[in-house]
């Protein structure tokens, strides 16, 4: 396939992803007002594993995983593959044999919107997979298809930029707008020593109540 798309889109510094990794992915959703939270129908593969990178968007076709090796030649080291398969849930769009390619090239991970097959061979491995499921049916090839990459992407209520930063953990899979990265991580990180401190007092034996200011009605 000839290169019709720019894969020169601007990614996240590796500094701003290091910092963003250690962040929930709940209090990233937070800290960036409650916006970027993927279906929660997405999980981890492997509970264990997360992911943290730019997003690499793939719209693939209905039991069909063509685009997502597309995706596979055209991704650089480092980007998270993020695809949607057009509603189709019932294939195994990804599995051991992709998950060996990306690894070699690099890649940090996948988000699908879809289902995978070969669950324990990728769980092994180590590679972070987010998806709805495991499934072990198999897709097709069709070349007539014309799906997209490094192009928007409507997944659940969530708009998914190229160049996007894309975290997951075991709580699900959170985007943050590629402009807004840099202040939701430092809101993020403030959140957080803000609740360390709570949880102190708590620890104390003081009640959410009594630490937020809350009345009993």
């Amino acid at each position: 396939m000839g290169s019709i798309f720019s894969t020169d889109f601007k990614r996240p510094t590796p500094e701003i992803i290091d910092e963003a990794r250690s962040i929930s992915t709940s209090s990233l959703h937070e800290a960036a007002g409650k916006i970027g939270s993927l279906p929660s129908a997405l999980k981890p593969l492997n509970s264990s594993l997360g992911l943290c990178g730019p997003a690499f968007t793939v719209r693939g076709a209905p039991g069909d995983n063509l685009w997502l090796h597309y995706a596979l030649a055209e991704a650089r080291q480092g980007d998270i593959l993020v695809a949607d398969m057009s509603g189709f849930y019932e294939a195994g769009y990804w599995g051991e044999v992709m998950s060996i390619s990306a690894q070699s090239r690099g890649i940090a991970g996948l988000v699908i919107n879809g289902c995978v097959r070969d669950g324990r061979a990728m769980i092994e491995m180590g590679f972070p997979v987010f998806s709805r499921g495991t499934c072990m049916r198999g897709t097709e090839k069709n070349p007539e298809f014309k799906g997209a990459l490094a192009e928007s992407l409507p997944i659940g209520d969530v708009i998914v930029e190229a160049g996007d930063l894309v975290v997951g953990d075991f709580d699900g899979v959170v985007v943050i707008p590629h402009d807004k990265i840099k202040e939701v991580v430092a809101l993020a990180k403030k959140r957080d020593a803000r609740e360390l401190e709570m949880m102190k007092d708590l620890r104390k034996g003081m009640t959410t109540l009594e630490i937020n200011g809350w009345e009993v009605k």
